[in-house]
């Protein structure tokens, strides 16, 4: 900095133009940000801080500077009575500045007649501008301070954080004043906005496998929250001074070693993005690790070392700061006229029942672990909800040196509790989960990478028992209302358990089964319930990856997964933990494709539990004729059509259907001379066609390759007819319908032609089972997710008249998993070979 100013002071001696010396600042600063590099890698978060904001201090007063010089000359006077003060602001006044952050300032002035003061803060701004300092600033008069903060409350906390750069010293005592009558005035209006503006905030964002660490759950606003609030209400610039006051040493010390960690993290992205960039993205998570020193480890990456370790800091700040800001802010928010209400609900001493929300005194001494689980047992059904401030209690019970046999048994009661989901919940946010449950150690903070996964494994079990206490589906709620209470309370526990073996290198699914064996057990559950519960733990996934993966409507595949199962009750259970597990990973996970898989997959179950006979297809198919047969609109039929219907040639038709569906179908089909088709969009566009004229199927699946298919059914019918339902995995906007519509009347013009785009297909990831069942041969594809590719396999199936009986397509993780099932008409067995090298050539195919 010394060298830059003595080269501004040589050009100023050389008269040189403002361009130049301008230019000079620019590259000063330039090549200060590009060597930042070692800075940050040697230094720590708190401290690469307050040094950047140093050194941004020291060029901001040389700029001021050289303005001063250029407007006055020789005769500048002393910067103290020059009515203007560089103020900081916001993340820079806190002395938290980040490499990209925004740099907030305030330039405070009085407007004195004596001197020409706008245009020197002009120049000064454009000056700060063309040296490429990302500036906001803002300009007052110091007596419209009060007035401006009166009209919007969204200054003051900005201006709370104000810290004097540079300037005149008499204006900012002033300053200082104006501030202190600002904490006070209006106190109550701005927590109580600051409260929901904060609310709002976290709800935006909350904690995910890629949090913001600035604005999200844990993040550094919560940590600024916290000081605006202590700021207002006790007039201390460092929360530390509450140290005693409020909280203790070791609190606040496990809160700032959280934070200094989330400074070193920030850091670290800002410099690897050469960016503003406050969001922890899988992209760019291995940059972040090693620029943080971890290592990879035998059983952990540095990824996973690096995550678990951001989780905890944002766990810990978040708790602590939310904790604090309730502590502070209730004193304001309290009004001394509800006494006499509170007296009338409370539960017993201290505790105080609002609205389903259990409410405590910070001031309730702490009670052992074991007298506190009682507590909770005994507390109504009706308490869904727990203040902060209970919160804090119970993070403060005295703790076991070990889990004694009447501990261990409360600790079983709670388990088998209705209203389990909140209590888990408070032990979680209390920081007691591994003291009470010890087998959910490698649970806690243990991240997700698989992109499916929207949360880490404590918040996605937790989130899964919601559920399980919560069923919104009512056909899930109706199958869990069949269950006994001893039934249901394994279905609880399963569902919150089924990840527990995660964070090992062992199948967490074989390690899950033997921890919740153990657990179980050593908490004295019967041997039933454990036997039970351990084999929904092993097989958590299992229907969602059968209804999702395989051929449903296919015996082989019904009898190995009940074979897994083993009763019609673990079936109803495994359905509904099933339901509880997707639904916890997001929002319309479990969407109306997914609920459809999973209840066909149930019904097509069921029988195998009663007599096995029934899942023979040739059985299952005069079933469902006999069933059409004693439809009151069948009995109606001229005979011919009656006949039609008994010989459709679809054997899958009278698997997959109901038989109302199949009539339905069949009669539709009757008068059908070219094509008919229905376009549905509720949840997800679905697109059904009934044809006699052929269909260009491999044009119309090319034309909807920007569309994800989710499944696809062609049953022939009869007289040459057949009946498309090809299913998206998504709905469109209205006004596309009409595109839609066009695309399929293209279709039937088999003249038209599309070039499809050739994906990449490995050979060896290609599957074929000529006896898939007696009328079925099967394909299984695995590939990377990519733009057409059933339309191109679709397509070489046409050039060799290859009958698609179904398509179930998924994708996880970007990883396309389709099973195709082909009807063994003689074109596709005897021509696979040719087939395969055609899907794997990378040539180009059109149609």
């Amino acid at each position: 900095m010394t060298n830059l100013n003595i080269q501004v002071e040589e050009l100023i001696s050389n008269n040189a133009t403002d361009f130049e010396i301008s230019k000079v600042f620019k590259n000063y600063y330039k090549n200060y940000l590009d060597s930042i590099d070692t800075t940050v890698e040697t230094t720590g978060g708190k401290d690469f801080f307050i040094k950047h904001t140093k050194h941004t201090d020291k060029f901001l007063v040389l700029l001021y500077k050289y303005i001063l010089r250029k407007n006055f000359g020789s005769h500048q006077p002393m910067s103290t009575s020059i009515p203007i003060s560089l103020v900081a602001l916001g993340s820079y006044g806190r002395e938290q500045l980040c490499i990209y952050s925004d740099i907030d300032i305030m330039i405070l002035y009085e407007n004195i007649k004596g001197y020409n003061l706008k245009d020197i803060m002009e120049e000064f701004i454009i000056l700060a501008w063309d040296c490429g300092l990302k500036l906001g600033s803002r300009v007052h008069e110091l007596k419209e301070i009060y007035e401006a903060v009166k009209e919007d409350i969204t200054i003051k906390s900005s201006i709370l954080e104000s810290r004097l750069i540079y300037g005149s010293k008499i204006l900012w005592f002033g300053y200082e004043n104006v501030l202190n009558k600002i904490r006070k005035t209006n106190q109550k209006e701005f927590i109580l906005e600051k409260l929901e503006e904060h609310k709002q905030r976290l709800l935006k964002y909350p904690l995910k496998m890629e949090p913001n660490i600035k604005e999200g759950y844990g993040g550094i606003r919560e940590s600024n929250m916290m000081y605006w609030m202590a700021n207002i209400l006790y007039g201390i610039t460092n929360t530390k001074d509450l140290i005693g006051k409020q909280f203790t040493e070791d609190e606040y010390k496990k809160y700032r070693q959280a934070l200094e960690f989330i400074f070193q993290v920030r850091n670290a992205l800002h410099n690897i993005a050469r960016k503003k960039q406050d969001m922890v993205t899988f992209d760019i998570l291995p940059d972040l690790s090693s620029k943080l020193g971890f290592k990879n480890k035998p059983r952990y990456t540095k990824d996973r070392q690096c995550m678990s370790k951001l989780l905890s800091s944002l766990h810990i700040i978040h708790h602590f700061t939310a904790t604090m800001v309730k502590k502070f802010t209730r004193q304001v928010l309290f009004e001394a006229s509800n006494i006499p209400k509170l007296r009338k609900i409370r539960y017993k001493k201290n505790l105080y029942i609002i609205e389903n929300k259990l409410y405590c005194s910070f001031n309730a001494k702490p009670q052992t672990l074991n007298s506190l689980i009682k507590e909770l047992i005994e507390l109504p059904l009706n308490v869904e909800r727990f203040d902060r401030s209970y919160i804090y209690y119970v993070s403060r019970a005295k703790l076991p040196k070990i889990q004694t046999k009447e501990f261990k048994k409360n600790v079983k009661t709670l388990l088998c509790k209705t209203n389990l989901y909140p209590l888990i919940k408070l032990i979680y946010n209390a920081g007691l989960f591994q003291t009470i449950l010890p087998s959910t150690k490698k649970m806690i903070d243990q991240p997700q990478f698989d992109g499916y996964h929207k949360h880490p494994v404590d918040i996605h079990s937790i989130k899964t028992l919601k559920f399980a206490q919560n069923i919104q589906s009512e056909d899930i709620k109706a199958i869990f209302a069949e269950l006994s209470n001893e039934q249901k309370i394994i279905v609880r526990l399963a569902a919150f358990f089924h990840d527990i073996g995660k964070g090992r290198t062992e199948d967490h699914h074989i390690v899950g089964e033997k921890l919740f064996k153990s657990m179980l057990k050593s908490f004295y559950f019967d041997d039933e319930s454990i036997k039970i519960g351990s084999r929904l733990v092993r097989y958590h996934n299992m229907m969602s990856y059968m209804a999702t993966h395989e051929d449903i409507y296919s015996e082989k595949t019904i009898l190995n997964f009940t074979g897994l199962v083993k009763t019609k009750e673990t079936l109803k259970m495994l359905y509904v933990i099933t339901y509880c597990d997707i639904s916890a990973v997001g929002e319309n996970i479990f969407n109306s494709s997914t609920a459809s898989l999973l209840k066909q997959l149930y019904i097509q179950s069921l029988p195998a539990f009663e007599n096995e006979e029934l899942l023979n297809e040739s059985k299952r198919r005069i079933a469902k004729q006999n069933t059409i047969k004693n439809l009151e609109r069948y009995k109606l039929l001229p005979n011919i059509l009656k006949k039609k219907i008994m010989y459709i040639a679809s054997n899958q038709i009278f698997l997959r259907l109901k038989a109302e569906d199949i009539l339905d179908i069949s009669l539709k089909a009757k008068d059908v001379e070219t094509y008919i088709y229905k376009i549905t969009n509720d949840s997800q566009l679905t697109i059904r066609i009934i044809r006699k004229s052929p269909l260009n199927l491999g044009y119309l699946l090319g034309k909807l390759e920007f569309l994800n298919i989710a499944s696809m059914n062609i049953f022939k019918l009869y007289d040459n007819k057949k009946a498309f339902e090809i299913s998206f995995s998504e709905k469109i906007d209205k006004e596309d319908i009409y595109f839609i519509e066009e695309i399929i009347k293209d279709s039937f013009d088999m003249s038209k032609t599309t070039t499809l785009l050739t994906p990449v297909i490995k050979k060896e990831n290609i599957k074929i089972d000529p006896n898939h069942t007696t009328y079925l041969a099967s394909m299984r594809i695995v590939a990377k997710d990519q733009k057409g590719l059933f339309a191109f396999i679709a397509k070489i199936f046409d050039d060799f008249n290859v009958e698609i009986e179904s398509a179930k397509l998924h994708t996880l993780k970007g990883y396309a998993r389709d099973l195709i099932l082909i009807e063994k008409n003689g074109n596709f067995c005897s021509n696979q070979d040719e087939i395969i090298k055609l899907m794997c050539s990378g040539v180009k195919v059109e149609k």
